[in-house]
């Protein structure tokens, strides 16, 4: 399967059916939609249009945000696997009736949040005049008091530690509150000498107090704080009024979806072209879907559909699909990059690897075990959307994986069935492992680990000889691919006489098989080159590349070994912190504590660890092999909806 074949599809329909057929290709989502460049059709501008649904499906997003504040939406566990809600295409319609009643309650949800704001907003503005007129709390005259008849006075600070000795004579003055940065005062002279006061008081940086109220402060602070008491009660009854819509919630969702198919419709309008009577529609549908499609739509309307093979000059875009196995990791593919024109899909040439060094990597049966029975009940319980699904089955196979080879390495959460067999039952339980134990013999599963990478590796320079073959350029294919394999081949028996004995006469082969590749390598990768010397030190350069490129890539399968080392490690330092306490029941306790936290914690890093390694042994490894990428994802036009799926067939899905 791998890269669908892809067709150009070109539909002409009467312009009044339109609108349905639009309908009904946004729900079959198999069709990537291209922009209209047939000048002698007419276009159409739908940017106000699509700009106005944005805006209401703005509104409606806000209302919904704003509802789950004051009335979160109760969700179990479970409910975070479940899919889209499914609506019949009838329901749908009689949902978009009710449109104008659903905005008007995302319209009184978003006022009634706006008058809390401002109510929060008068708050806040309240608490900080209150704060600022405590340092005045003592003053028991108006704030904005200038004086009598016959007085002046004078309200403000001064900074602290400046002398007020020297004031004229008849002054009176009282400090109100005094702090390390300010001293506040109240100046009270008669008239004749308001202005010499004033002066001394400039001369001594006096600021005066602006504000204009005619309260007292202690007043003032009093009636700010009523004012706040009844703000407060104000924004508890419009929470509660904005939590009353906490019915129209699912109403809410509906229109978000509602107004996000519409305004993608309007786009996609934008890119037909038109004539006074009919309309012309130009994409890519995967070739598997234009029977199907075909049937249906000459079913229901008048229209003309014709099917043709892309040219080289098209940007033809890519959709995978592979088989059980392998489509699980198609994702891990495209985080990387979708095939090119030229590229084969990675994704069956990587699935077997993938799973088998993810299980290598956490080798834990108990880990593995426990991914399975948790990816299986999610799997059969809930009706998934296709890419959680996908990732659900991912995470089973790998855990099929872990399981095999923990129980390989005789790894169960660790020791812990020794651990309990010594503790509890007083008896030595010795290896439950069926093959190794990687801690008793790590250097066999270094060679191990090397041996997997040098197939890994060999499985892409494989896959590169065959689209080198299918290119028809098959002496290519065999010298680019045939030397590197007996090279490495060769050094192989060598490199691990260094860790390990290996017989003689493994070494002796390996020495001679290496000795042809070098020269197969020296003579053949400068092939290209005109001039003799080119040839030779393009011989010699290939040879260095082989050599330090391949010797760093095969280094990097250690991680196999140090990751499956990690995990076990850990888990038995866990057991091991558990059974500490020589009191049996107090051991226990700590044993059970100890086990569902650490193993619990120890599981969630090491599987993102084997997750991420795993990723770039396949990025890096293998996919540097044969892989380009640089493709364009097919991009289907379809119902690109969040909370709701129609029930009816989605070809795609």
């Amino acid at each position: 399967m791998a890269k669908l074949r892809m067709k150009k599809i070109e539909l002409i329909a009467l312009l009044k059916d339109g609108k349905k057929i639009i309908e009904l290709l946004q729900r079959r989502g198999v069709v990537e939609i291209s922009r209209n460049d047939d000048e002698e059709l007419e276009s159409t501008n739908v940017t106000a249009v699509v700009g106005e649904f944005e805006k209401f499906r703005s509104t409606v997003s806000q209302a919904l945000e704003i509802l789950n504040k004051y009335c979160p939406e109760k969700k179990s566990v479970t409910e975070m696997f479940e899919s889209r809600k499914e609506v019949e295409t009838d329901d749908f319609g009689k949902g978009a009736i009710q449109f104008e009643k659903i905005m008007t309650v995302a319209n009184e949800i978003i006022r009634s949040n706006d008058e809390i704001s401002e109510a929060e907003k008068s708050i806040s503005q309240m608490n900080i005049k209150c704060d600022i007129l405590k340092q005045w709390v003592n003053l028991d005259v108006p704030m904005n008091f200038r004086g009598t008849a016959t007085t002046k006075a004078f309200i403000g600070s001064v900074p602290s530690g400046v002398s007020l000795e020297g004031m004229p004579k008849g002054s009176y003055r009282e400090v109100i509150f005094t702090s390390k940065e300010q001293t506040n005062l109240f100046v009270l002279c008669g008239k004749d000498t308001a202005d010499e006061t004033e002066d001394f008081l400039r001369k001594n940086s006096f600021v005066p107090l602006t504000e204009t109220e005619s309260e007292t402060p202690k007043n003032i602070i009093e009636r700010c704080r009523n004012e706040c008491k009844v703000f407060s009660r104000r924004c508890s009854e419009l929470e509660k009024h904005i939590a009353e819509f906490a019915e129209h919630r699912e109403k809410l969702k509906f229109a978000i979806d509602y107004l996000q198919m519409r305004k993608d419709k309007y786009s996609a309008l934008s890119s037909l072209g038109f004539t006074e009577s009919t309309f012309v529609l130009t994409g890519y549908i995967p070739e598997k879907y234009t029977g199907a499609l075909q049937k249906e739509i000459e079913k229901k309307y008048t229209v003309s559909i014709t099917f043709t093979d892309p040219t080289d000059e098209d940007d033809v875009p890519v959709l995978l699909e592979n088989s059980r196995f392998s489509a699980p990791v198609e994702g891990i593919t495209k985080m990387y990059a979708m095939p090119s024109k030229s590229d084969v899909d990675p994704t069956p040439v990587m699935s077997f690897f993938y799973y088998l060094f993810f299980g290598m990597m956490l080798s834990d049966a108990g880990y593995g075990l426990l991914m399975l029975i948790g990816t299986t009940i999610v799997l059969k319980k809930f009706k998934l959307d296709t890419s959680m699904r996908k990732t659900m089955t991912m995470f089973r196979n790998c855990g099929i994986s872990t399981l095999i080879w923990g129980a390989l390495f005789g790894s169960w959460f660790g020791d812990i069935v020794q651990v309990v067999g010594r503790e509890y039952f007083g008896k030595e339980i010795g290896s439950i492992a069926l093959w190794f134990q990687p801690l008793d013999d790590p250097i066999k599963l270094l060679l191990y680990s090397f041996a997997l990478g040098i197939l890994h590796l060999f499985l892409g320079v494989g896959v590169s000889f065959k689209m080198a073959w299918d290119d028809g350029r098959k002496l290519d294919a065999v010298l680019d691919t045939v030397p590197v394999y007996m090279t490495i081949l060769g050094v192989a028996p060598l490199a691990a006489g260094i860790l390990t004995d290996v017989p003689s006469i493994l070494k002796t082969v390996g020495m001679y098989v290496m000795i042809a590749g070098v020269v197969l390598l020296v003579l053949t990768s400068g092939r290209n080159s005109k001039s003799v010397f080119g040839k030779f030190f393009g011989g010699l350069y290939a040879l260095y590349n082989t050599a330090t490129g391949y010797l760093s890539d095969i280094l990097s399968y250690s991680r196999l070994l140090a990751l499956g080392l990690a995990t076990g490690s850990i888990a038995s330092v866990i057991n091991l912190i558990g059974t500490m306490p020589e009191n049996m029941a107090v051991k226990t306790i700590l044993l059970v504590v100890v086990f569902i936290v650490g193993h619990t914690a120890n599981l969630a890093i090491n599987l993102l660890g084997a997750y991420v390694h795993t990723d770039r042994l396949q990025f890096v490894e293998l996919f540097g092999k044969f892989y380009t990428g640089g493709g364009r994802e097919f991009a289907p036009f379809t119902t690109n909806t969040k909370y709701i799926r129609f029930k009816e067939e989605n070809y795609n899905e």
